[in-house]
């Protein structure tokens, strides 16, 4: 029992160490390890795709089109049945609504995909993904290959019009997975290939 526990533990500190070394954190701590405090973990070395930039501002430019139309036609609802639980002045003044919609969301649907671009990075080495992604919060996720379990290539409506693609990375564990949005499609097919002939690789060795 004791053998199998030690086993473990020393797993978990290899796939600790190899995800620490490709965020480039000294020593091989993870980032808020014990010793380290305010080592910051680096960015990955490659940017997505510059037109993920259009990718989300079609994106977004969709989903504000969808709110301010239904925001009209609410508003329409509104004034026509005249609800009797809503006060006087929101009744007087509902064709604010859609304005409203459109001040709200036109300055975050512009802002948003050059911010992104910022923050989406990505990186495939030592046998680790490495990435980051986010607009108002962000994540950093690190899969070692040997717990890769899928690679999937995925384009929607809107990268299929600009040649980008997803790379979907799936592992046993959900907190494990990872997807990486905004690239070229070459660059995607070619990095879902690398790792899953890496991920067969490993496996091979493991048997």
């Amino acid at each position: 029992m004791s053998d199998r526990a030690d086993e473990h533990s020393a797993a978990e500190h290899s796939v600790a160490s190899e995800e620490a070394r490709a965020a480039g954190l000294p020593g091989g701590r993870r980032a808020g390890a014990p010793g380290r405090a305010g080592v910051s973990l680096r960015a990955p070395a490659n940017p997505v795709s510059r037109k993920a930039i259009a990718l989300w501002l079609l994106e977004g430019l969709f989903w504000s089109v969808f709110l301010v139309g239904g925001s009209f036609f609410l508003a329409r609802w509104i004034d026509d049945d005249r609800w009797s639980w809503l006060p006087g002045w929101a009744l007087d003044n509902i064709w604010w609504l859609p304005w409203l919609m459109v001040l709200l969301l036109i300055p975050g649907t512009l802002i948003e995909p050059f911010w992104r671009y910022a923050v989406h990075r990505w990186e495939f080495s030592g046998d680790v993904v490495y990435a980051r992604s986010g607009w108002l919060s962000r994540e950093w996720v690190f899969v070692p290959v040997s717990r890769i379990q899928t690679v999937d290539k995925a384009q929607g409506w809107f990268e299929r019009m600009l040649g980008l693609a997803t790379v979907e990375i799936r592992t046993a564990s959900h907190a494990g997975s990872s997807t990486i949005k905004g690239l070229e499609y070459e660059v995607a097919a070619e990095l879902a290939e690398g790792l899953a002939r890496r991920a067969e690789e490993l496996r091979d060795d493991a048997t």
